[in-house]
């Protein structure tokens, strides 16, 4: 695996922009969202991935529902931390460097993206040279 070279506010800045792509019907607190979502404890990266792809398509049923899991998923993990503190310091850890992997992943599309429009413009630009 390689290195992790993303801070946590930058994660928190890319993740924060994907979810004010929700659509425009739909009312959503982002910064609570981003909040819930990013402390979560029962989701790996790939699932929160899964959840911020979606954005754009969700409903207001969908958030006010993922919201209220959220919600209850942390007073249930603080019950759990007093009777075992240390299991949950674990996950906490594992939850923060997981959060900094799809800070990675998002970095890396958006370098493929930027990289496959720089090489259409090059095509375009060499097509037009060659009058085609």
């Amino acid at each position: 695996m390689s290195e992790i070279k993303i801070t946590e506010k930058e994660v928190d800045k890319i993740v924060l922009k994907l979810l004010k792509g929700h659509l425009e019907e739909v009312k959503v607190d982002e910064e609570k969202f981003l909040d819930l979502l990013k402390h979560s404890l029962s989701l790996n990266t790939a699932e929160k991935k899964r959840v911020i792809d979606a954005v754009p398509t969700l409903s207001q049923f969908q958030f006010d529902e993922l919201t209220k899991v959220f919600e209850e998923e942390r007073i249930k993990f603080r019950e759990l931390a007093k009777e075992h503190p240390d299991d949950i310091k674990k996950l906490l850890k594992k939850q923060q460097v997981e959060w900094l992997q799809l800070g990675d992943i998002y970095k890396a599309e958006e370098e493929n993206k930027k990289k496959q429009e720089e090489a259409k413009k090059k095509e375009e630009e060499i097509k037009k040279s060659l009058g085609l």
